[in-house]
C-alpha cells in the first residue's frame, strides 16, 4: 500500500485580474517551500489584465496548506484564484497530446475583425485542430490615432492533424480572397525558426512596376508590351516566348533611359523595413527575375542585395538595343533552379528557404522553396499557392516568419 506521506496529486492553479511587478514570484516562492513540481506553466496579458495558469505535482499531505497559502497571497495582491484537481489518467491523456504536429497560423490585415477571427477559427475547429496559444506580433493599434500602426497580425499556435491539410490552405486562401485578410499555415518545426534564404521577383515585387513596361512607355511601344507582359503574367503564353517578343520591339532605346528609370523606381511598401532586418538577422537575399540584370544591380546596391540573376540585354556600338538578350532566359523553371543552386552554395536546405513573386512564372520557385510567399500576386498564382500576402506591404513577410514588432528594434520601424 502506497505511503500517504509518498502520494501527489495534480492541481491546476488559475490567477486572474491585474497584472503587477513579483507575482510569479511571490506564488513561486509559496510552491517552492512545499516543494511543488511544475508540470506546466502559461500566461497571457491583455490590457495589463494577467490570466495565468500553473500545474504543479506536489504531495497530498502539502496541497492543502499551499492553497491556503496561496488564497491569502491572492487577496493580499488583488487578484482572483482558482484550484482545480487533475486525475492521473486525464494528466497522462493530456500529456500523450503534446507529441502531436504543431502547426502555425499567422492571420494578417491592416486591421482585423472578429468576423475575420471566426472565419479563420471555423477553419481550425473543422480540421479537428486545437489552438494552444494565440500571440499579436503586431503593436497595438491607436484609437485616437488610427494612421499608426496600420497592420494587425495574430498567431495562433496549433496542436493536432489537419483532416485534409491541403484542403485547409485552399480554404484559407479563399477565405484570403473574399475577407481581405492574409494567411500563412506553416508546420511548426525547427526550419521555421532556421531560415535563411530568401528569393525575391523584383518587378511588381520589390518594386511596384514592370521595367520592360517602363522601358516600353519610353520607346513608344507601351500598349504593345504591355499586353503581352500581362498575358505572360497570368500563364496565358510561354515566358521565353512572351520575354523574346518584348525585348524585340524594345529595338532600338538608348541605354541612358535605363539609369533614369532605375533612379526612379517606386520601391514596394515596407521594402527597406523587411531588408533592415533579414540583413540584421544574417538572412542571404536574392533576386531571381525574369526582368533586366541593370535594374537587380541597382537594387542590390541600394539594399546590400547578394545575388542578382536576371536577363541581360544586347547593346549596340551605338549604345542602342539591338531587341535580343544575351545569354539563357530566366523564366519560372531557371528560377527554381537557382533557388537550389544558391541554396547548395549557401549549404542551405530547401526547408530553410523562402520564394517571394507575384507571376506565373514564380510558380515553380514558391513550390520549391521551404516558404513560398505570393505576394499581390496575380489569381492564378494565389490559386496554386500556399501562402499569400496581399493587403499589406512587403515587410508582411517578417510575421509570416515569427517576428513580432516589440523585438525588432530600430529596424523595426515602419517606413
Amino acid at each position: 500500500m502506497t505511503d500517504m506521506k509518498s502520494r501527489k496529486e495534480q492541481i491546476l492553479i488559475k490567477i486572474s485580474g491585474q497584472d503587477r511587478t513579483g507575482l510569479t514570484a511571490s506564488v513561486m516562492e509559496i510552491l517552492a517551500r512545499h516543494d511543488a513540481d511544475i508540470l506546466d506553466m502559461g500566461q497571457a496579458d491583455i490590457h495589463a489584465t494577467l490570466s495565468l495558469g500553473i500545474l504543479i505535482r506536489i504531495a497530498e499531505t502539502h496541497s492543502g496548506q499551499v492553497m491556503k497559502e496561496l488564497l491569502f497571497k491572492a487577496t493580499e495582491l488583488g487578484v482572483n484564484i482558482g484550484f482545480e484537481p487533475v486525475a492521473d489518467d486525464k494528466y497522462e491523456e493530456w500529456a500523450g497530446q503534446q507529441g502531436k504536429h504543431r502547426y502555425i497560423l499567422t492571420v494578417l490585415g491592416r486591421s482585423l475583425s472578429a468576423a475575420q477571427i471566426q472565419a479563420a477559427a471555423a477553419v481550425v475547429a473543422d480540421e479537428g485542430l486545437n489552438i494552444d496559444s494565440i500571440k499579436r506580433l503586431t503593436g497595438r493599434p491607436s484609437v485616437m490615432h488610427p494612421e499608426r500602426n496600420v497592420r494587425s497580425c495574430i498567431e495562433f499556435s496549433l496542436r493536432g492533424t489537419p483532416k485534409d491539410k491541403p484542403a485547409m490552405q485552399a480554404r484559407l486562401m479563399r477565405l484570403a480572397t473574399e475577407m481581405g485578410m492574409d494567411f500563412s499555415l506553416q508546420k511548426d518545426d525547427m526550419y521555421r525558426r532556421m531560415r535563411r534564404l530568401i528569393c525575391f521577383d523584383m518587378d511588381s515585387t520589390l518594386i511596384q512596376t514592370e521595367c520592360i513596361d517602363e522601358m516600353a512607355e519610353r520607346a513608344g511601344v507601351g500598349a504593345q508590351v504591355r499586353a503581352i507582359t500581362e498575358s505572360a503574367m497570368r500563364g496565358e503564353i510561354d515566358f521565353k516566348e512572351s520575354f523574346t517578343r518584348r525585348v524585340g520591339l524594345l529595338k532600338g532605346l538608348d541605354v541612358s533611359v535605363m539609369q533614369e528609370i532605375a533612379e526612379n523606381l517606386p520601391i514596394t511598401e515596407g521594402t527597406e523595413r523587411l531588408m533592415s532586418v533579414l540583413k540584421t538577422c544574417g538572412y542571404r537575399i536574392a533576386i531571381l527575375s525574369g526582368g533586366f540584370t541593370f535594374f537587380g544591380e541597382y537594387l542590390r546596391r541600394r539594399f546590400g542585395i547578394d545575388y542578382v540573376y536576371a536577363n541581360e540585354l544586347e547593346v549596340g556600338e551605338d549604345g542602342k538595343l539591338t531587341g535580343r538578350y544575351v545569354g539563357e532566359v530566366v523564366d519560372g523553371r531557371r528560377k527554381a533552379d537557382l533557388l537550389k543552386l544558391i541554396a547548395q552554395s549557401e549549404h542551405v536546405r530547401l526547408e530553410q528557404t523562402i520564394a517571394v513573386g507575384d507571376g506565373a512564372n514564380d510558380l515553380p520557385m514558391l513550390s520549391e522553396a521551404g516558404l513560398g510567399i505570393a505576394f499581390h500576386a496575380k489569381p492564378r498564382v494565389v490559386a496554386n499557392a500556399k501562402q499569400a500576402l496581399s493587403t499589406v506591404g512587403l515587410d508582411g513577410i517578417l510575421y509570416f516568419l515569427g517576428f513580432k514588432d516589440s523585438n525588432l528594434g530600430e529596424q523595426g520601424q515602419m517606413r
